[in-house]
């Protein structure tokens, strides 16, 4: 698939497909378990990559609240830091998912500008095994990452790096509808 980019202000707004964990940027998110323990999907492929450095300092901070968000070193990966999320699991959206999903990409976007970084990549964020249907996800996310990257002004490039075609097409139609 074609990179979809579009501005925002001075910042860069991307869509690639592709391994978040391969990305040159500040910070990579990662979409985490509330003990920070490694898992699954992204999750399982950031500590992978990343090495025991990540695991150490998750081990440190002991827990995050779910819609929350935490920073640790980015360890073997080539980002210089991992910004751990915890997403909602989908539980077919009356039990404040939406809100939370967009609490996620706001603490990342918010702990980037709080440690100095100006490029972010994001994945798709509990879309996977916590099951939160990728076009109602995609909605949440595009309207919340522009709606702070207009307010931090500080950011210079947010890049989604999105997993499959299917994913990344929801995120596309989610940006430009």
């Amino acid at each position: 698939m074609d990179p979809v980019s579009v501005s925002i202000g001075a910042a860069r707004w991307e869509l690639v497909q592709g391994d978040i964990t391969c990305e040159e940027v500040d910070a990579i998110a990662n979409a985490a378990n509330n003990g920070l323990r490694g898992g699954g999907g992204v999750d399982g492929a950031i500590h992978r990559a990343g090495g025991p450095a990540i695991m150490a300092e998750c081990r440190r901070i002991g827990h995050c609240p779910t819609g929350d968000a935490v920073i640790t070193t980015g360890g073997d990966l080539p980002a210089r830091y991992v910004i751990h999320t915890v997403g909602p699991v989908w539980h077919g959206g009356g039990a404040g998912e939406p809100a939370l999903l967009a609490n996620c990409y706001r603490r990342v976007l918010g702990v980037a500008v709080e440690n100095e970084l100006s490029s972010v990549a994001l994945p798709s964020i509990s879309t996977g095994v916590y099951g939160y249907p990728v076009a109602r996800a995609a909605s949440v996310a595009v309207s919340q990452v522009r709606e702070t990257m207009e307010a931090l002004n500080y950011l210079r490039l947010v890049r989604f790096v999105l997993f499959d075609a299917t994913t990344f097409n929801a995120y596309e139609y989610a940006l430009k509808g």
